[in-house]
């Protein structure tokens, strides 16, 4: 196991190192000018020149990319021109918020998509599977931002239950959790519905059930185990997402996470910051990618049979 997670992060480095190289490259070519973003719209030409010059904007883009590698090297992601702190300590702030979005999100995803998943399977062509697709149907076809509006209005306006945003206990969690797992959980559900028939279909099944077991331990024992893959799979690549996908949902809900971070770095043409939550981010798709193959492993045998 340990030497696979070894491999799995060697053979991740060159893709981190391209990442941050076409990165660089593409804001080096911005028609944005950070020194003057900095120096704001009535700075002169001169103190714009120098301020170009004291971040080192001025330098070429080989020179600039190797220093920034050199500090990259040493856990110095940069230090932000427009907030004036470690690029580092911003995302440290950040990354709570965004931490307890993305369980949030995926618990709502995993407790009600894989419920309605495993009602439809087990009823299908009945009505729990009718009433389940087409639940599931409006979570795929609903918007993240119109969805978090909607429970805005309808759970923090008309019935004040939960706080219209901000951050500050866990009644300010629940919305946009729900905002952001809400259309995954459509996702789980007919994913777990189609992978439980396709175990259902299999010879060890009908096996067991010759042997006189019940369904629900037939269910428990064989079928739920196996089924469970493709969902384990897509939880991991939920992580990536989520740190990325839900800036909308952050913008809805006032929630102070890195997505939204930043979108108002690019705004403002914060270099360090951009540079830092792409590779940041970067990192954290790697790292999951790595934990989900490890739970696979441990979920299924065969996997880390043929890893050995």
């Amino acid at each position: 196991m340990w030497v696979f997670i070894v491999r799995r992060l060697v053979q991740a480095m060159p893709v981190l190192l391209g990442i941050s190289v076409l990165t660089f490259i593409l804001i080096y070519y911005l028609p944005a000018d950070p020194a003057r973003m900095y120096a704001g719209p009535s700075a002169t030409v001169e103190t714009v020149d120098r301020i170009r010059h004291e971040l080192g904007l001025d330098q070429p883009l080989w020179v600039q990319y190797t220093r920034y590698v050199e500090r990259l090297l040493h856990g110095d992601l940069g230090f932000s021109y427009r907030k004036q702190i470690a690029v580092t300590d911003l995302i440290l702030s950040r990354m709570p918020y965004t931490l307890a979005l993305i369980g949030g999100g995926i618990l709502v995803e995993l407790v009600i998509g894989l419920s309605v998943g495993i009602a439809s399977a087990l009823g299908r062509g009945r009505w729990p599977d009718r009433i389940g697709m087409f639940i599931a149907l409006l979570g795929v076809s609903a918007p993240p931002f119109w969805l978090g509006l909607l429970l805005l209005y309808w759970f923090g306006f008309l019935l004040p239950i939960f706080p219209l945003g901000g951050t500050g206990s866990l009644a300010h969690l629940v919305l946009p959790a729900l905002t952001a797992g809400l259309g995954g959980a459509a996702w789980y559900a007919r994913m777990m519905r189609s992978s439980i028939l396709d175990v259902l279909s299999n010879d060890y099944v009908r096996t067991a059930r010759a042997k006189g077991l019940a369904n629900h331990w037939v269910t428990v024992r064989h079928v739920l185990p196996n089924a469970l893959n493709p969902i384990i799979t897509m939880a991991g690549m939920d992580i990536p997402w989520f740190i990325g996908g839900v800036v909308l949902v952050e913008r809805v809900f006032n929630w102070p996470g890195v997505g939204r971070m930043a979108v108002e770095a690019i705004e403002t043409v914060d270099v360090p910051l951009i540079l830092g939550t792409v590779i940041f981010t970067a990192c954290m798709v790697v790292l999951s990618g790595i934990l989900i193959d490890a739970v696979q492993s441990l979920v299924d045998p065969r996997i880390r049979h043929s890893q050995s």
